[in-house]
């Protein structure tokens, strides 16, 4: 089954060249249907932070319920995402695609009317799914609609950078629509976004071929969400109900459970979602950990931050979204400029330095305290965002040239996984360290203290692993 999985792809390339030629409108215009699939998912990454002091008012609960409305957008994203891609290759990427569109745009507008918080972390959920499916078939689809190599590559460029920038417009335009309407409007947002999307993706994008020897590893998966979604929950509810509770416990407990067997089925499964002989490559598995350490540290922060400035700082929403606008908005340019380090320094010294800064960072914001204004750590939290930025695309296209190019697509869903754990750790762990407001400032120095700590370990990994495999 894996022979006849691998022998169709040079099938899909001829068949893909075969087709017939594409208007340059029709092009562009799948670009623009792909960058905003994933620039929403990348807006609901951070524009929901500037909300959390008005959903937890107006819905009730404490930190562990705002956790909750993160990290379950967040590990639907990460548990999903390599069988989304998987059922784009079974079904037809189009499909997918719009199928994923049409549920995030629904599950949007049940989060705008959710009356409790049980309802919008269930609506949260679903968009995490719904993201999941956009991602990976968003790419399929663009990697369909450009056959020219250098074309393609700069389709992929502006669709990271509609991505980037969603990010970095996410807390600006999150604080002016609470500020203007209510938290709720952040979601009904993307309504005509999901519209827009939707019919530029029908009118315009050409559906994959199909690969029906594709199969779908439920086993795998049951397994990944039950493990991914137990340890998040242990890590939550520790901060609430204390480490030693029974239910914590057992969370971590089931979770190891759950991750032995996940592991235990993807040695066996003849498609795996995840095959773990990538890991066998030294640089894929570094860019891997690499990649999920660097977001526990960088958007665990970005919810206690967001936290700090409202809860602690008494900032509102419009103004939280502003102050954040200096430290995403370092991510873009810094982007752009971090190929040209990595071939005058090397890949490896490359994401080492952007760790390095990013730690740097931390280390310096560790003298705040409840009084501290928010010039003393605008300039930390901009070096923390640009050694985000330098790092991602040497750590990218490091993974990606790891493996062969038959298995580009599953090593880029790998990346997208591993680094969504991270942003489900970061939140749930951090999150649970500021969970008594009464050690908030505590809790935010530790928080800072771990993530120093774990993109330090990440920068000598990477740096002594890089070296090593130049010398091989």
């Amino acid at each position: 089954m894996r022979q006849a999985s691998t022998n169709i792809l040079p099938a899909l390339d001829q068949r893909a060249a075969a087709r017939p030629e594409r208007t340059g409108l029709a092009t562009t215009l799948t670009l623009a249907a792909m960058s905003l699939g994933y620039g929403v998912v990348q807006l609901d990454v951070t524009i929901v932070n500037t909300a959390l002091n008005a959903i937890g008012t107006s819905l009730g609960g404490g930190i562990a319920e705002l956790q909750w409305v993160v990290s379950a957008y967040t590990v639907a994203f990460a548990a999903f995402i390599l069988t989304a891609g998987a059922l784009g290759d079974r079904i037809g990427a189009k499909r997918i695609f719009m199928s994923g569109f049409a549920i995030f745009t629904a599950a949007s507008v049940a989060c705008a009317l959710a009356p409790d918080a049980v309802t919008l972390i269930a609506a949260r959920c679903v968009q995490g799914l719904a993201a999941a499916i956009l991602v990976p078939n968003s790419l399929a689809l663009l990697r369909h609609a450009y056959v020219d190599e250098k074309a393609r590559g700069r389709a992929v460029g502006i669709w990271a950078a509609g991505a980037s920038l969603a990010l970095t417009a996410g807390p600006f335009v999150g604080g002016g629509l609470i500020t203007l309407v209510g938290w709720r409007a952040i979601f009904l947002v993307n309504l005509p976004i999901g519209l827009a999307g939707l019919w530029l993706a029908w009118r315009f994008a050409d559906e994959t071929p199909r690969s029906a020897q594709r199969e779908v590893d439920l086993p795998g998966q049951v397994t990944a969400i039950a493990a991914l979604g137990t340890l998040a929950g242990a890590l939550i509810e520790g901060g609430a109900l204390g480490w030693g509770h029974p239910f914590v416990i057992a969370g971590f407990v089931g979770s190891a459970v759950f991750a032995v067997l996940f592991v235990w089925r993807e040695a066996r499964a003849p498609q795996p979602m995840l095959p773990l002989s990538l890991f066998g490559q030294r640089m894929f598995a570094l860019t891997s950990l690499v990649g999920l350490l660097v977001n526990v540290a960088f958007y665990g922060l970005i919810f206690v931050v967001s936290l700090y400035f409202q809860q602690v700082n008494g900032l509102s929403a419009f103004e939280t979204g502003l102050a954040f606008v200096p430290m995403l908005g370092a991510v873009l340019p810094v982007n752009l400029i971090a190929p040209r380090v990595a071939e005058r320094f090397g890949a490896p010294a490359t994401i080492a330095l952007g760790t390095a800064i990013a730690a740097a960072g931390c280390l310096a914001m560790l003298g705040v305290d409840r009084d501290t204004g928010y010039p003393a750590i605008c300039l930390q939290l901009i070096a923390m965002s640009a050694g985000l930025g330098l790092l991602v695309p040497p750590l990218t296209s490091t993974l990606l040239g790891s493996v062969e190019p038959r298995r580009a697509g599953i090593a880029a869903g790998v990346l997208n996984a591993t680094r969504q754990t991270g942003s489900v750790l970061g939140v749930a762990l951090f999150g649970s360290l500021v969970g008594q407001s009464s050690a908030f400032i505590a809790g935010l120095h530790a928080a800072l203290g771990i993530s120093a700590g774990v993109l330090i370990a990440a920068a000598t990994m990477i740096w002594i692993g890089g070296r090593s495999h130049a010398r091989q």
